[in-house]
């Protein structure tokens, strides 16, 4: 049996229950992939764009929905090293990459201010405009549950608001773009695994800022969040999953205010019409 089966069949076996029926359960629940969609699913190099490519092409071997997939690396940059990598798993796995460049990476190279949101804006906008010459519907990221919760609280500690990233939205500036994010219910621990099992090894983050820079990564916010939920979970094994479920369960008799497109509403404005 060629290695790329071995790791499929991994994938809806040893790992049905943590990776394969989370990811068939965000694909249904959210409705993330429909008839006759035509997805471009993006690859970083990462353990976690590779997986999600892998499901993608398991399900549309086996599942009742018809559609089609694209699989596309965007080079931003990478050394030789890291591309011929991100090469060398793509056939490994039997994933049929598509390379495009961008001058990313010369572009915020020298930026000292955000460099970071500004590269993450540039990708977005070479994705969408990539998406559009395939004539792809929806673009999947390779984001997961632990993604979904740094993010949530990465906002409260440090934004002062409540959101988190959602399992899909529709693109502000592409019109019939959406992205989606078919990992969203499958934890890191379990894609680790996944790859440790399977001895596959990828690329982290091959960023010339960081390089550049030598930022310590324990120092980067998301980091710290990482650190404090795996604390947390020595204390409750279920916290980031609670932590999940308050944000689709959010109490609006119990909060100060909302802010829906823009519009800021505070508890007050009904506080005397709820008079009894």
């Amino acid at each position: 049996m060629e290695p790329y089966k071995e790791i499929e069949r991994s994938i809806i076996t040893k790992y049905r229950k943590t990776i394969w029926s989370r990811f068939v359960r965000a694909v249904s629940d959210y409705k993330l992939i429909e008839e006759n969609d035509k997805i471009m699913v993006c690859i970083s190099g990462g353990k976690d764009s590779f997986l999600l490519a892998k499901c993608i092409q398991e399900i549309k071997r086996h599942g009742k929905v018809n559609f089609d997939a694209e699989y596309v690396v965007m080079n931003p940059g990478y050394n030789e090293l890291n591309l011929n990598k991100i090469k060398e798993n793509a056939k490994i796995l039997n994933v049929p990459i598509k390379i495009f460049d961008s001058d990313i990476f010369d572009v915020v190279y020298n930026i000292e201010k955000s460099p970071c949101y500004l590269c993450a804006r540039m990708r977005r906008g070479y994705l969408y405009n990539k998406a559009k010459e395939l004539g792809c519907n929806k673009i999947a990221l390779g984001h997961h549950f632990d993604d979904a919760i740094e993010t949530t609280l990465l906002s409260m500690f440090y934004g002062s608001e409540i959101k988190t990233m959602m399992p899909k939205l529709h693109s502000e500036n592409y019109e019939g773009l959406e992205l989606i994010r078919p990992l969203y219910l499958v934890k890191e621990e379990s894609i680790i695994s996944w790859a440790k099992y399977n001895n596959l090894n990828f690329i982290n983050c091959a960023c010339k800022f960081t390089q550049k820079s030598e930022i310590d990564e324990n120092n980067s916010k998301r980091k710290e969040m990482k650190e404090l939920i795996k604390n947390l979970r020595k204390i409750n094994r279920d916290i980031d999953y609670n932590i999940y479920k308050a944000l689709d369960n959010i109490n609006l008799n119990c909060v100060l205010g909302t802010k829906k497109d823009g519009i800021y509403k505070s508890f007050l404005d009904d506080y005397d019409k709820n008079e009894k």
